[in-house]
């Protein structure tokens, strides 16, 4: 988005009759490509951590019982 922004910006110089202004939209693209790369990095380096415990067993029945469980962390220290 931002190369394409960039484009629109810079090394174009259409007139479409003032109808569309191709400089602003070339800078909003330029501004929303800077924001997802932004969004992209802290999600790449947030630190998540997942534990599944599983427990099985027997009920009073004789019937097999299998329990799981999942916690997400998003604690840095762990």
């Amino acid at each position: 988005m931002f190369v394409i922004g960039a484009i629109l910006t810079f090394a174009i110089n259409v007139d479409l009759g003032g109808a569309i202004n191709l400089d602003l939209i070339g800078y909003i693209l330029m501004g929303a490509g800077v924001v997802v790369f932004l969004i992209g990095l802290v999600l790449l380096f947030r630190k998540r951590q997942s534990v599944t415990t599983v427990h099985s067993g027997v009920d009073a029945n004789g019937g097999a019982v299998q329990e799981r469980r999942t916690a997400q962390s998003t604690d840095p220290t762990l």
